[in-house]
């Protein structure tokens, strides 16, 4: 059995052997193969790569020479244009040539032609010269003739003819000098309306129409028995408490207060309607209320002063002129109250200050006093103005404000601006629409009378009065109207108006003459 297993190893150990063999003799004859195999190959690649070198450098020569041929043509085009370019320029150099020739020669002629003309001119002068000496000459023989004949010396003729220059020019510079003045006059007028129209178009106001007198309504005549009392003691001691005077007429259920003084006036209304309102009427009882009704109106005249200052935006007011300021609130002048009015006047007064470059707080400090001193004319006599001026002096008020103050109605000579200043807006505040009762009526009716007489002629449209009635805008119908007619027609409106009415100043009658034309797209 050892013996079978031991041939059996020897078999397979020899077939192994002989596997390996026939395995490595088929791997040479494969790689014998694939070696003659890749030869071929090779000696094709070859051939090939010969083919395409052999097509490259065909058609590298082929391009070679069609590029050439290219770059000749180019050549030969651009030495055509240039040789072209080249003919041009020796053209037109050639034409240069020739100008600057002809040039040449018209500037010799020209040359040529100034020296004749410098040898003229030379000749000229000379003859000038010539005769420049024969004319003076004549002149001095005249000159002597003329001194001759005259009678008076070359020295003094030369003065009297510079005397006859002077008065000649001092006459023409005078009436340049008139001119020039009518000429700032009429700009200042301008300019000065303006201010004025712009400082009451800044400032409107309420007036309150002066009572020289106070009449109190009573609910029954029976009333008025209580007012007079037994033996007439109550009148007498409102009249005494007040210093008022009562009178009770026949006046239906009515009593009137008459006083000077505005401020015992109020306390003399106010204390006949309360005691009219509580019945009880007894002389104890005046004295008590009229008390007690004095302190309640200085509390408030104090008020009233301290509010016009803060309203005109004013420091440093001594307390008994803000005091006094108070008192104007009860003081009535031609139908305006004082105090109104110098708010107004301070404020016109502020406007045009600005206008002109003033001191705004100095020219409303000499509005808002201008008119203190009817505070007091009831009880100091002289005027107004410089009563009011001697308060302030006495209150360390500015020389150039109390100056003002005393000159506002030209009992002094003005001594600068502001006191010209507060006149103008002193009588602006007294003046102008509305300010007093029968100016207001006037007012009105000129305004109506100025549009009645101008819608009274034939072609007028329609009118408007302007400027408080100082002038007149007139709008015409132009198929009706002519221009020259509308000249014409501000002539007749003109010499009716000053025929029919009164007014003050001067009235500009505008005659408007317009025409449209209107279209419409559609």
């Amino acid at each position: 059995m050892l013996e079978q297993v031991i041939e059996y190893g020897a078999f397979c150990a020899g077939g192994a052997v002989v596997g390996a063999a026939l395995t490595a003799a088929v791997g040479a004859a494969i790689r014998a193969a694939r070696r003659d195999s890749a030869l071929k190959d090779a000696e094709n690649i070859k051939k090939e790569a010969r083919r395409e070198a052999e097509h490259i450098i065909r058609d590298a020569k082929v391009s070679a020479k069609s590029d050439t041929l290219k770059m000749r043509e180019d050549c030969e085009s651009e030495i055509k244009e240039r040789r072209k370019e080249q003919a041009g320029i020796e053209k037109r150099l050639a034409q240069r040539e020739e100008m600057l020739d002809h040039r040449s020669n018209t500037l010799d002629e020209k040359i040529a032609g100034v020296e004749r003309q410098e040898a003229q001119l030379a000749e000229q002068k000379t003859r000038l010269a010539v005769r420049e000496e024969e004319i003076a000459k004549t002149i001095s023989k005249q000159i002597d003739e003329l001194e001759r004949i005259s009678g008076c010396t070359r020295e003094e003729a030369k003065a009297l003819i510079l005397d006859k220059i002077r008065d000649e020019i001092r006459n023409e510079s005078g009436l340049v000098v008139r001119e020039v003045l009518d000429e700032a006059r009429a700009k200042s007028e301008k300019e000065a309306k303006r201010i004025l129209a712009y400082a009451i178009q800044r400032y409107a106001s309420d007036c309150t129409y002066e009572r020289t007198t106070a009449t109190i309504p009573l609910p029954s005549d029976e009333m008025k028995g209580r007012i007079i009392g037994r033996e007439g003691r109550n009148i007498r001691a409102i009249e005494a408490a007040t210093g008022v005077s009562i009178l009770i007429d026949d006046t239906p259920e009515a009593v009137v207060i008459s006083c000077f003084d505005p401020v015992r006036k109020e306390i003399a209304r106010q204390l006949m309607t309360k005691l009219i309102g509580d019945g009880r009427i007894h002389p104890t009882r005046i004295e008590e209320m009229v008390a007690k009704i004095t302190k309640e109106l200085e509390e408030e005249l104090q008020h009233a002063g301290e509010d016009a200052v803060l309203e005109t935006g004013l420091t440093g007011v001594s307390p008994q002129i803000v005091k006094m300021l108070g008192r104007l609130k009860y003081r009535f002048s031609f139908s305006q109250n004082v105090l109104k009015h110098s708010l107004e006047t301070a404020y016109f007064m502020g406007i045009i200050a600005a206008e002109l470059g003033l001191d705004v707080k100095k020219a409303k400090r000499i509005g808002l006093f201008h008119d203190l001193g009817k505070a007091m004319d009831h009880e100091i006599e002289g005027p107004h103005a410089q009563i009011g001026a001697d308060f302030l002096r006495k209150h360390n008020e500015a020389k150039d404000v109390i100056h003002a103050v005393a000159s506002h109605h030209g009992e002094l000579e003005p001594e600068s601006l502001y006191d010209i200043l507060v006149m103008t807006c002193d009588t602006l505040s007294a003046s102008r629409p509305g300010a007093r009762s029968e100016t207001t009526e006037l007012y009105l009716k000129r305004l109506e009378q100025l549009e009645t007489i101008a819608k009274d002629f034939k072609g007028v449209e329609s009118c408007y009065a302007l400027q408080a009635g100082r002038e007149v805008r007139v709008v015409v119908m132009p198929e009706k109207v002519s221009e020259g007619e509308a000249q014409m027609l501000a002539k007749d409106i003109c010499d009716r108006i000053e025929k029919e009415m009164t007014y003050p100043g001067q009235i500009k009658v505008t005659i408007i003459r317009e025409t449209r034309s209107v279209e419409y797209a559609k």
